[in-house]
């Protein structure tokens, strides 16, 4: 079964606890603090493999979970990390956050990858919170929560060439003849229901053929079967008209070739940009050559390949001319202005670390600075309440909060968790 296009959702692991403990030794009275740091989650790794051509594998996972490091252990002992979550996933794979249309990554290349999902650091032990003021803490962080990404992976085949045309026209065919692909092949539309790639070899290049199902006037709009997989064109370097020359079915050639140029620059102006050659096939029907007359006075740049490609004649010239051209044209990236590490986005992005509104008279915090502090303090030490009650006031939010008109005995809620207001 082809896939092509998975919505789901990535979770890091998130970081191992921070240990409390003291050293307690004979002969060394006063040890000291002896808690060790927790390990880092599992990140979520995204990798391209030249094997894989679907993203079938994906399809029923709905959520992709990383692992929790370790905890510390006293005698600082620290947690170890977890392994990070590799995804393998075909050549030609863009992800990108479904709720913000970010591309975090576009993977073209064998063994490229990209963090999709970082986890989260371990919380430090006691040893490591240990400063002058504050020798021997009584309190240790928790972990790191990893981050939550619902994210929409695309498929987008690599190929040099892309045969399109409407239905039936005969590009199956072409790409049977001319590579070791078998595409099924028979006299019915909407015969080829996912794309086929196919390996040119020529006297001195070697390149890529698909063929993509056939387009139908409002393939663009969603019409026919054509316009699942119009988005794998965008990655050919060079688009090849298959035109049924016969008008076998009774449709006008030249109508063809403009229908097929409209849906195209519907779905993306650039499709229009790309370097084309047209395939006149069927060339041994009754109305071929007359066609073809009639074709050729209204198209005058593009260089028209007459064939029968069920008896490959002709099939030799047009794989001469498009080995010159895969050549001769270099691969563009599709998405290099627009791919966006998410450890720019979501690890460093500069932001208000926090909103205050309120609620049926309840101040609610929200924030993602502040959510991740509230996870990783442990409120069951006073000591560590004071620190996290410190760190907010430095934040700013008591000044907001006071601002608000904020009173003595008022309640705050983070996340499901309320407080009283104490100033």
């Amino acid at each position: 079964m082809f896939v092509d296009e998975v919505v789901m959702i990535v979770e890091a692991g998130s970081g191992g606890n921070g240990c409390m403990a003291y050293r307690r030794e004979k002969y060394i009275p006063m040890g000291g603090p002896y808690g060790g740091n927790g390990g880092k989650g599992s990140d979520i790794i995204f990798k391209a493999d030249e094997g894989l051509k679907t993203l079938i594998d994906l399809r029923y996972k709905k959520k992709i979970k990383g692992n929790n490091g370790n905890n510390g252990e006293g005698k600082n002992k620290n947690g170890s990390n977890s392994e990070d979550i590799v995804i393998k996933v075909p050549l030609g794979t863009t992800i990108k956050d479904n709720e913000t249309g970010v591309v975090i990554a576009d993977l073209t290349r064998n063994n490229d990858e990209a963090i999709i999902a970082y986890g989260g650091r371990g919380g430090r032990g006691n040893v490591s919170l240990a400063t002058r003021s504050n020798p021997c803490p009584s309190y240790a962080e928790r972990g790191e929560p990893g981050e939550i990404r619902n994210i929409k992976v695309e498929l987008r085949m690599i190929a040099d060439v892309g045969l399109v045309g409407m239905p039936s026209v005969g590009k199956s065919t072409i790409l049977s003849m001319v590579s070791n692909a078998n595409p099924k092949i028979a006299d019915y539309h909407f015969t080829t229901l996912s794309p086929n790639l196919g390996v040119v070899k020529g006297k001195d290049n070697t390149f890529v053929i698909a063929d993509l199902p056939g387009l139908i006037e409002g393939a663009s709009m969603g019409i026919g079967l054509g316009h699942k997989f119009l988005k794998h064109i965008e990655r050919t370097k060079i688009i090849a008209h298959v035109i049924d020359m016969s008008g076998s079915e009774g449709r006008d050639p030249y109508e063809d070739y403009i229908t097929i140029r409209k849906e195209l620059e519907k779905f993306s102006s650039k499709l229009l940009a790309k370097p084309e050659i047209i395939i006149a096939n069927k060339m041994d029907g009754i109305n071929a050559k007359e066609n073809l007359k009639v074709f050729m006075q209204k198209i005058k740049n593009i260089k028209i390949f007459e064939v029968i490609a069920f008896n490959n004649i002709g099939l030799d010239k047009v794989m001469e001319e498009l080995s010159m051209m895969t050549k001769n044209i270099s691969s563009e990236e599709l998405y290099s202005a627009e791919v966006q590490e998410s450890h720019v986005l979501y690890k460093f992005k500069m932001e208000n670390p926090f909103t205050i509104i309120k609620e049926n008279g309840v101040f609610v915090i929200k924030g993602e600075a502040i959510e991740k502090l509230f996870r990783m303090t442990n409120f069951n030490t006073e000591e560590d309440y004071e620190r996290f009650s410190h760190k907010i006031r430095r934040m700013g939010i008591d000044d907001e909060l006071e601002k608000m008109g904020i009173r003595e005995g008022d309640i705050v809620r983070i996340f499901d968790f309320e407080f009283e207001w104490r100033k």
